[in-house]
This record gives structure tokens, C-alpha cells and sequence, in this order.
């Protein structure tokens, strides 16, 4: 790992579940609903912000990882109150999951 990379961790924000949007794009089974992948205010600690950790989705890896890097790098995003911090989310619209990036060393 870099040294200018420092920890990350990933707190599950919410997981949602867009009804409307199943109802007229999907065929699924009775019981679809959040995101089964993650619990709200699951943690994830990263070393090494290239690795996925085990048991992360990787979908959802794949769509925060720019933002994990930029974190990671040190940067600090102006909109974003807390410093060191981004809020990053999974793109599956039928049921999203949102995500805080934090660095945290």
C-alpha cells in the first residue's frame, strides 16, 4: 500500500427499496425487497483501498470505489460537512444502498 493512502471505513448508511420501480420494470418472486447483501450500519475497515473487503457486494464495489480513492488520498470534498468524508452509493435502482466513506487515519 501507498503511504499518501490512509484507513478507510464504510458504514451502510440505508438500504431502499423502490417499489414503483420494481412494479414496472421487474419480474421478481413475492419476498424482493432491500439489498440482502448488506445491514444497515454494517462497517467495513480498509487498509488497503484496493482490496475489496470479504463479503462486500461487488457491485456495490465497483460503483464506490472512485470515491473510496479519493477519500483514501486525502481529499476532502467541499460540499460534504464532515471532513475526510463522501457520502457513495450502490446504483441498483430497484434497491439502492447508501454508503459513508470515511477516513479515518
Amino acid at each position: 500500500m501507498t503511504k499518501d493512502l490512509g484507513t478507510c471505513k464504510i458504514t451502510v448508511l440505508t438500504r431502499m427499496f423502490n417499489q414503483a420501480l420494481v412494479d414496472a420494470y421487474l419480474q421478481v418472486e413475492e419476498g424482493y425487497g432491500v439489498c440482502d447483501q448488506f445491514q444497515d450500519g454494517q462497517e467495513f475497515m480498509l487498509e488497503n483501498p484496493y482490496s475489496r473487503p470479504e463479503g462486500f457486494c461487488s457491485w456495490a464495489w465497483a460503483d464506490i470505489r472512485h470515491d473510496i480513492m479519493l477519500i483514501a488520498a486525502g481529499g476532502d470534498p467541499p460540499w460534504i460537512k464532515q471532513p475526510h468524508t463522501i457520502i457513495s452509493g450502490c446504483t441498483d435502482w430497484f434497491r439502492p444502498v447508501i454508503f459513508k466513506i470515511e477516513r479515518v487515519s
